[in-house]
């Protein structure tokens, strides 16, 4: 396929994905009845949620200093601030794109190698992958029987051990050809597997290794708590469960993968994860809704403030 025709699919399939997720979501639940839920919203948890996610990007931002400093590098907490929030900005427009203007901001103003700025950030994601899966392993061992009853109910028992059966045997098989052969394929994945292990090795090398690994644990704390004290907005949502607010955000988190941003796919995916819980259609869009519109416009107003603010704050500090 020609590279510039991959790139513009890249680009532009996501946001179309967005723009019809958008269209489905406002088709189950109009407008009108996400202002009115707007509306009839508890704004102090809103805000209290917003603060938990403020919390989040700047121990982010301040855990990042934690993996350049070995390498000689005690870049400003400001830089590092804006760095994040513009790379959150960015990647609404063109998928991943943020994480290379990351890395290109350290290189502008911070004078750090772009190759090696932007390891750190894989790194960093590597680090994030593996809190996630935490939360997952975390979720099925809390959520165990109710998992196991609902898919009984809905499923074969039978159908369902067949069906992991047979996944475990596709999952042997697939590794045995990844690890026998020597195509482009099998390297990538060879390359990003051990990537996961270098990535998860080299946090044991830091020498802030602790504080780099409790800042990990409190970004996803506060992403959990903030997804929980928000849903506190909502009246309809009194008293959900920790099984349903547990799945609700893994199911939100991986939907912004799907879409620039989670736009379209993040309101659906908590009402997937809601729907499981007997939980409403009404109160689980509106909440999906304004969940992910508070987060967004508190990434639009700190993204944008930080992109034009930048070069000034650089300036000031050279002048010194």
């Amino acid at each position: 396929m020609n590279y510039n025709i991959k790139n513009i699919l890249k680009i532009s399939l996501p946001l179309l994905l967005g723009v019809f997720l958008v269209w489905y979501s406002l088709s189950k639940v109009s407008i009108e009845d996400i202002l009115v839920y707007l509306q009839k919203s508890n704004y102090l948890w809103i805000a209290f949620g917003l603060f938990l996610g403020l919390l989040s990007h700047l121990s982010r931002a301040y855990r990042w200093r934690f993996q350049l400093e070995p390498m000689g590098y005690n870049i400003k907490f400001g830089n590092s601030v804006m760095a994040v929030f513009a790379t959150y900005l960015i990647n609404y427009t063109i998928p991943r794109a943020g994480e290379v203007a990351r890395a290109s901001i350290l290189t502008t103003y911070e004078g750090v190698p772009f190759e090696k700025g932007f390891g750190t950030i894989i790194a960093e994601r590597i680090a994030d992958l593996i809190v996630m899966f935490g939360i997952i392993l975390i979720t099925l061992f809390l959520q165990f029987d109710f998992i196991y009853s609902f898919f009984t109910e809905k499923f074969n028992p039978l159908k369902i051990l067949l069906a992991l059966v047979i996944l475990v045997l596709l999952a042997i098989a697939f590794f045995r050809f990844i690890k026998k052969s020597e195509s482009k394929f099998a390297i990538k994945i060879k390359n990003f597997i051990k990537g996961l292990v270098e990535g998860a090795l080299s946090v044991f090398k830091m020498k802030k290794k602790w504080a780099f690994i409790f800042h990990t644990l409190f970004i996803w704390a506060m992403y959990l708590l903030m997804f929980y004290v928000t849903s506190l907005a909502i009246e309809d949502l009194e008293g959900i469960s920790t099984g349903a607010i547990l799945i609700g955000f893994i199911s939100a988190s991986f939907s912004i993968a799907a879409t620039n941003g989670g736009i379209g796919s993040y309101p659906l995916a908590v009402y997937a994860a809601f729907s499981i819980f007997g939980i409403a259609q009404e109160p689980s869009i509106a909440f999906g809704w304004i969940m992910w519109a508070s987060q967004t416009l508190m990434i639009i107003i700190f993204g944008g403030l930080s992109l034009i603010y930048l070069p000034i704050y650089n300036r000031k500090k050279s002048k010194r």
